[in-house]
């Protein structure tokens, strides 16, 4: 029997003080060129909370709109009327970044992060409200003096938390000397295990038992470690901890924007083998990337829409009758021999694997690859990146006779889909599909999608090879794990009642000749 996606959960976090203190871009331009015209222009393009809110590719993200809504819609989609943005969605929410300060201390095990006692005082009580959930870890949040906050800054042993122009905490570096340890690399790292576990959390909250989660696999792109194992893991236990999955261990999984589909075949085959029933995939957003394309949308007017870390979380689980199943058979790979060309890198992801399994592209009735949001990719010059994906994939559908070639247009329109996902890197990659996936295939909208993972292995440094893995994702059977395990119970049962009247005879036998 194939594992099931059960449930799903996404979250952004916003984050604009982040952005302009710890975002790489920002952080280059006040190394190497502070007095530009970027860092006297940007401020003007920082969207508020409320136009976060009410951007309709969040709202998406969340699951309060379908990705339809943004078909035929012209760029910017900022400038879209649109008022009826919630912060909290059927699939997710938004946390701002109030919350997030305070989430970052939650998630805290080691005292490295500092609040102000003014600071907690205004906000701590709006964040119980909203995440109750999380009570047994609010003892951690309390205020601090911030007196020497600054000379640990100027120092770079400490990373600013800033608010409306003011410091209202930092993040300390947990080792004098280790690098790994440094204040910039905590702070991102607190940052992947807090929206990570909020991402978590939403899969949780209702009708999922905390306690029959096995297994948790993270997959971010940050790494954390000491000098001795840089990289060493583990933020998946880390945020097993935080969500109080008691029977759960983990482990991180690392492969660029690739990593969220091998983590979710990863889980799928775990579950498949019997060695855990449910498994936890989670990822956190990533501190670096915001604001990393601010450059290209300050000089073409356009709000900096890199202003939110987003996370997500998907609930691997035994059959259960009715959530869509995950075809570990059917699974795409692009090998060390593939190439790096765009027909080549299809052929090995979509085509090769359901010419396998006897399907052909056409018989996929959703393809969700790399879901950047064009608002993002096409001012800084990346071009319509599930467009260009999209494209390729009929056209490889007309070059195997699939597909009639005055179908294209309608093809890429009927299989894909308008980007909405923010540009954090592994987290456009097929996975923000997965709430609507599940809503699409139980209400009988679409039978078959394909979730397509790509990466770019080579900015490593260690390999000029690109990377990629996909998997058919289906409507579900009717079976269920449990009746195969029953079924599996009776047939083991006469296997070994046949043996044993077969030794008996034997042994009767042997008696007679001796």
């Amino acid at each position: 029997m194939y594992p099931v996606f059960k449930k799903a959960g996404f979250t952004l976090a916003y984050a604009p003080n982040l952005m302009r203190t710890a975002g790489s871009t920002f952080v280059v331009e006040h190394l190497n060129n502070p007095d530009g015209d970027f860092l006297k222009n940007f401020e003007s393009h920082v969207r508020s909370y409320e136009e976060v809110v009410n951007y309709l590719p969040n709202q998406i993200y969340i699951g309060n709109e379908t990705p339809e809504a943004l078909e035929g819609k012209k760029l910017p989609f900022s400038d879209i009327e649109y008022k009826d943005g919630k912060v909290e969605g059927k699939h997710g929410f938004i946390i701002n970044e109030k919350e997030l300060f305070i989430l970052l201390r939650l998630v805290d095990e080691f005292d490295l992060v500092y609040l102000s006692e003014e600071f907690v005082n205004e906000n701590f009580e709006d964040f119980k409200k909203r995440f109750p959930e999380l009570e047994n870890e609010f003892h951690k949040v309390k205020g601090s003096d911030l007196a020497h906050a600054q000379e640990l800054i100027d120092s770079k042993h400490a990373e600013p938390l800033n608010m409306d122009g003011k410091l209202v905490g930092y993040v300390r570096a947990a080792h004098e000397s280790d690098q790994n340890l440094s204040a910039e690399y905590m702070l991102e790292n607190l940052a992947v295990k807090a929206t990570g576990a909020i991402s978590g959390l939403e899969v949780i909250r209702e009708g999922i038992d905390k306690d029959s989660i096995d297994y948790v696999v993270e997959c971010s792109e940050e790494a954390c470690g000491d000098v001795n194992q840089r990289g060493g893991g583990n933020f998946a236990k880390s945020i097993a901890e935080v969500l109080q999955l008691g029977n759960a261990t983990g482990s991180d999984t690392r492969g660029f924007c690739a990593a969220p589909v091998h983590s979710i075949i990863e889980a799928s085959a775990l579950v498949k083998a019997g060695v855990y029933k449910n498994v936890l995939v989670v990822a956190g957003g990533c501190i670096p990337k915001l604001g990393m394309n601010a450059r290209d949308h300050v000089k073409k007017d356009l709000p900096i829409f890199e202003d939110v870390l987003g996370g997500f979380a998907v609930l691997i689980s035994e059959n259960d009758g009715e959530s869509p199943e995950i075809r570990t058979d059917i699974v795409g790979r692009h090998t060390v021999n593939t190439g790096s060309s765009p027909q080549a890198v299809i052929t090995s992801l979509v085509a090769k694997p359901l010419a396998d399994n006897g399907l052909k592209i056409t018989d996929v009735d959703k393809f969700s690859p790399e879901m950047q949001n064009p608002d993002i990719t096409v001012p800084a010059g990346a071009g319509n990146v599930p467009e260009a994906n999209y494209k390729m994939i009929a056209a490889l559908a007309v070059k195997n006779g699939e597909l009639d070639r005055k179908e294209l247009l309608n093809f890429i329109k009927e299989k894909g889909m308008v980007g909405w996902a923010p540009t954090q890197g592994h987290i456009p990659s097929a996975a923000p599909y997965i709430g609507q996936m599940i809503d699409d295939i139980k209400t009988g909208k679409i039978e078959r999608a394909m979730l397509i993972g790509k990466g770019s292995l080579f900015l490593g440094r260690m390999t000029n090879l690109f990377d990629g893995v996909s998997i058919l994702i289906q409507k579900n059977s009717g079976e269920t794990g449990e009746a195969t395990s029953e079924t599996g119970s009776s047939d083991s049962q006469e296997i070994r009642n046949f043996l044993a009247e077969a030794l008996r005879k034997i042994s009767e036998d042997l008696t007679k000749e001796a």
